[in-house]
């Protein structure tokens, strides 16, 4: 389609109020954009008035970016509200409209600029977007929506192969304290969120398995994948980028500095998006630290002496964040989730598989431990915990089961099975197997499916 007709093409679809546009080549566009950003002040309102009477909203996400990092200017934001007629109140603001528009393409000149921003902010964001990298048909999500999170590249350090000690020994943990359990052919490890709301990242080998765990408190969500990939001499290893995709972390590996999407296990960017790999998930629990130790006594704990110094006190990592309803960065939620009673930061269990996928918001779990329900053609059991957090979920493959005094066991009609962390185990040893999810806000999942997402409904019992 020729620039023209897309142009139009945007105006219809979008509802955009533009002015008539004025003639200018593509190098003026370019003049005028950096101009912006890093000419003189003195030209920045004839820059402005330029871009704005030529009509196109190709460069709103250049002005946008321009809001973010020269916003005591108030002439970009009244420049980008006349340009395409919203009365933006701030960046944010700016950034869902820019979301809720996939099909506005950015002017040519918008990379360049977007680069030379970060690499002021970071020369090492170029490991992650340069040479070519950042190029609209080498990236899985767009570039005007990669944000800068505050940190540097590698600013917050990933634990490697942690200590670990008895759970005797753990005298700094408190009882309420949530800790990611995981158990890998007989490995049982606890890592404690007040521990990596610090590092959001953490390499390990686990019974064996080399994994990570990758932890965003922005999104909060922490998932273990796999780290060997097939054909591979050694495994991954992953470090956080310092960038965010609609408030939720861009982690990279270190061999390749691709960079990948948190939440899905995809990369985005790099030698490993052109491999199309996804990472594994493994089966990993959030619970309180005092319900961990009574279902797993001998599990070991990460060490209060990571070789760091930070604050590790409970509740003290991102304490604000957690207790106000507020978005730190730009994501937009759809009215589907307002229509079940979701709050963006509604905590919700996730299961997600190809073209499918499927929400139960924690507070469902509080009026009943057990949930029978199905995800595609599979029928689950989810036993959850909504004060701790914590959810499991099994194929239940058309068994009915009932809660006992002891959380460790469940009833059906065949007799008694035991809750493991890899399965259910019930009479003459038949397992069903756990069927890996994630702990999330409901807006982290919302945002980064590309579809749809059923969601559980139920009425609570006090409502």
């Amino acid at each position: 389609m020729r620039p023209g007709r897309l142009f139009a093409a945007i105006v219809f679809l979008t509802g955009l109020t533009v002015s008539p546009v004025s003639a200018l080549t593509d190098a003026e566009v370019t003049e005028y954009s950096r101009i912006v950003f890093f000419g003189p002040v003195a030209r920045r309102d004839e820059a402005l008035d330029a871009l704005v009477a030529r009509g196109n909203p190709d460069v709103a996400p250049a002005l946008i970016l321009a809001v973010r990092y020269r916003g005591l200017d108030k002439a970009i934001m009244r420049a980008l509200r006349r340009l395409v007629g919203e009365p933006f109140k701030d960046w944010k603001a700016a950034m869902l409209w820019q979301e809720a528009r996939p099909d506005l393409v950015p002017h040519s000149s918008f990379k360049g600029i977007k680069l030379q921003v970060f690499g002021d902010i970071d020369p090492g964001f170029d490991r992650f977007l340069g040479d070519g990298r950042a190029a609209a048909d080498r990236l899985s999500v767009r570039l005007e929506e990669i944000v800068w999170g505050g940190a540097w590249a590698d600013a917050i350090p990933s634990l490697d192969r942690p200590a670990m000690i008895a759970a005797g020994a753990a005298d700094y943990l408190l009882d309420d304290d949530l800790v990611f359990g995981v158990a890998i052919n007989g490995d049982i490890r606890a890592y404690p969120l007040r521990i990596l709301g610090w590092h959001e990242m953490m390499n390990d080998v686990v019974g064996g398995v080399p994994v990570a765990l990758a932890y965003c408190p922005l999104c909060g969500s922490g998932i273990l994948y796999e780290t060997a990939l097939e054909g591979a001499e050694t495994p991954l290893a992953f470090g956080s980028s310092g960038l965010l995709y609609r408030s939720n972390k861009l982690m990279f590996d270190r061999q390749t500095e691709s960079l990948w999407h948190h939440l899905t296990g995809r990369p985005v960017s790099g030698p490993m998006r052109e491999k199309d790999v996804t990472l594994k998930r493994r089966p990993m629990t959030i619970a309180r630290w005092d319900a961990w130790q009574a279902r797993h006594p001998g599990t070991r704990v990460l060490a209060l002496d990571t070789g760091y110094t930070r604050n590790y006190a409970s509740g003290f990592v991102y304490h604000d964040y957690f207790a106000s309803p507020d978005l730190l960065y730009p994501a937009r939620t759809e009215p589907r989730g307002e229509a079940a009673g979701l709050a963006p930061k509604t905590h919700i269990f996730g299961l997600h598989a190809v073209g499918r996928a499927k929400a139960w918001p924690l507070e469902a779990f509080r009026d009943s431990r057990l949930i029978h329900d199905r995800f595609g053609d599979r029928t689950l059991v989810l036993i959850g915990d909504a004060a701790g957090r914590t959810v499991r979920a099994y194929d239940r493959r058309g068994l009915r089961f009932e809660p006992t005094a002891d959380p460790s066991r469940l009833a059906s009609a065949g007799g008694a099975w035991t809750v493991t962390e890899a399965a259910l185990v019930g009479p003459n040893g038949r397992r069903l197997p756990r069927v890996p999810g994630r702990i999330t806000y409901w807006f982290a999942w919302d945002n980064h499916l590309g579809f749809s997402s059923d969601v559980y409904r139920w009425t609570p019992a006090n409502p």
